[in-house]
């Protein structure tokens, strides 16, 4: 093989492997962009999966407090009849002593029934979110 056939042979070599070179940086370089396009629509999913189930909790919640204002003022209404009916300073004392007594006891339940379903709407609003946390921490544990 001649000098110039040697040459020949090794600018063929260096260019198909530059080349091959090339064509895997391009390839990853895409892939990592896809991957991170991927990544992106995922967390855009995530935010607008929480938003929706935060706003789904504070209508819920606004419905709660509408239906228990109704209910509260009703009772009200109920009690300020009654005590104008009373006949007498005793009757009107244990009339306040029950409205009062009722009215600490629905106030107590709706506060549970409340706080029940702020804790539902913070798990729903929070766990897209969680699972886009969890989904990159096992990504870049796999990396390692």
């Amino acid at each position: 093989m001649s000098a110039a056939e040697t040459v020949q042979t090794n600018v063929d070599q260096f260019t198909a492997a530059s080349t091959t070179a090339f064509k895997d940086g391009v390839e990853k370089t895409l892939a990592a962009l896809n991957e991170a396009n991927t990544a992106s629509k995922k967390n855009l999913e995530a935010v607008v999966a929480s938003v929706t189930a935060a706003t789904k909790g504070a209508e819920a919640m606004g419905a709660q407090a509408m239906a228990f204002s109704k209910v509260a003022f009703d009772n009200q209404v109920t009690a300020a009849k009654a005590f104008a009916g009373a006949k007498s300073v005793q009757e009107i004392l244990e009339l306040q002593t029950n409205f009062a007594k009722s009215a600490l006891e629905t106030y107590m339940a709706e506060v549970g029934k409340m706080s029940e379903t702020y804790t539902a709407s913070v798990k729903e609003t929070v766990k897209p979110l969680n699972e886009r946390v969890t989904a990159v921490v096992e990504r870049l544990q796999a990396v390692r």
